[in-house]
């Protein structure tokens, strides 16, 4: 089992984001996601967004979010993102959305995202490391192990 240190990012929902049904219309999960990782770099890695005025690129290559119950307009969403992997130029985040009430919690969705970190040429997009700065900030947001009790299995004779 693993357990997660998740970055969190708390959305109230308006009328605008739902649909004629009067749930949230699916788009705006994807874009929720976007405000989630754009806030934690806002905050933990504020160069990587200063860089993408110069020649950093951050593509998204896969996006992908499972809905589990539906979310109404005044509910509070609150979106965990956390690292699902880093290989040399990509990071996967996992996004759990959660609806908020009181003091309960709701698992509404699950979605993860992978983006690839790019460099502007004259000749076009080319592969570069994940910046320094963006490692960094993400490294308390691994997967951790979990330690479990072992289980006994007691043998009983018949």
């Amino acid at each position: 089992m693993w357990q997660r240190t998740t970055y969190n990012h708390r959305h109230l929902v308006m009328l605008e984001e739902t649909n004629l049904v009067g749930n949230v219309y699916f788009s705006n999960y994807f874009l929720w996601q976007g405000h989630c990782r754009e806030r934690f770099l806002a905050e933990r890695a504020p160069g990587v967004l200063r860089a993408l005025r110069e020649d950093f690129a951050m593509v998204t290559v896969s996006s992908r979010c499972d809905f589990l119950a539906e979310l109404y307009a005044a509910e509070e969403v609150e979106v965990r993102m956390s690292l699902g992997a880093r290989e040399s130029n990509q990071v996967s985040m996992v996004f759990d959305y959660y609806r908020v009430q009181g003091g309960t919690a709701q698992l509404v969705a699950r979605g993860e995202q992978t983006i690839a970190c790019m460099r502007r040429t004259a000749e076009g997009m080319e592969p570069m490391d994940v910046p320094e700065e963006f490692a960094e900030a993400l490294r308390p947001y691994e997967r951790e192990p979990v330690e479990r009790e072992p289980v006994l299995a007691v043998a009983r004779s018949v």
